[in-house]
């Protein structure tokens, strides 16, 4: 499997502090959420942008380029509200490089023009790879004919399904949305399940989980 860690092209370098100020400008920010980044995070920095200048890839609508952040953490982990602050400030896709304590980790959301008003962008939920070292090999930057195509290829590194032939990402985004409904509906059977006392019930409570745990097995194939 490649890594989520990918080595861009030097030609991609930015290499520039991204200040917190100038993100707070762009979006909507409230002081709960500056105290966040006060908190959990002690340095952007705008590492890569993938656009048809530095990588020689075509833009597509909706991907016209691709942002890679570095962000240096404070703690272990970061509210998933910074990440979508920073997002609704910056138009384009932004692939989130985190580091803490010797570690990393990619996340990111896929990003893509709202259907209803395309000036407005509508995300996903944020998919991430575990804590790695920080040190781990990157892996040759995906081949692709476009930017829309080099975006969905480092997507699918981060989410937790295979993609199924055919399948494209919208509908891959979905299966993963069926999986967490399925996921959470075990949960709740089978704690059920545990508080259940009547025999009769029981039995009635285990065949329905059986079930559920089927159909999970089903969607994440």
């Amino acid at each position: 499997m490649s890594s989520s860690f990918i080595s861009y092209p030097k030609q991609a370098v930015v290499g520039r502090p991204l200040p917190k100020s100038q993100i707070y400008q762009h979006s909507r920010v409230n002081q709960k959420l500056k105290d966040l980044f006060v908190e959990q995070v002690e340095q952007i920095i705008w590492q890569y942008k993938l656009a048809p200048e530095t990588i020689n890839l075509p833009a597509k609508p909706g991907v016209l380029e691709i942002q890679v952040f570095a962000i240096q953490l404070k703690t272990p982990t970061l509210h998933s509200d910074v990440l979508r602050c920073m997002d609704d400030a910056i138009p384009h896709p932004i692939i989130f490089e985190l580091s803490f304590d010797g570690n990393a980790q990619t996340i990111a959301a896929y990003k893509r023009p709202s259907e209803s008003d395309p000036r407005h962008r509508v995300l996903s939920d944020y998919f991430a790879t575990p804590w790695q070292p920080g040190d781990t090999p990157r892996s040759a930057m995906p081949v692709a004919l476009d930017l829309a195509g080099l975006y969905e290829q480092i997507l699918q590194r981060l989410i937790p399904l295979p993609r199924r032939p055919q399948e494209n990402l919208a509908t891959l985004l979905a299966r993963v949305e069926q999986v967490k409904v399925k996921q959470r509906a075990i949960e709740k059977t089978a704690s059920q399940l545990s508080r259940e006392k009547q025999f009769n019930r029981k039995v009635e409570i285990n065949a329905r989980l059986r079930q559920l745990q089927q159909d999970l097995q089903g969607m994440m194939q």
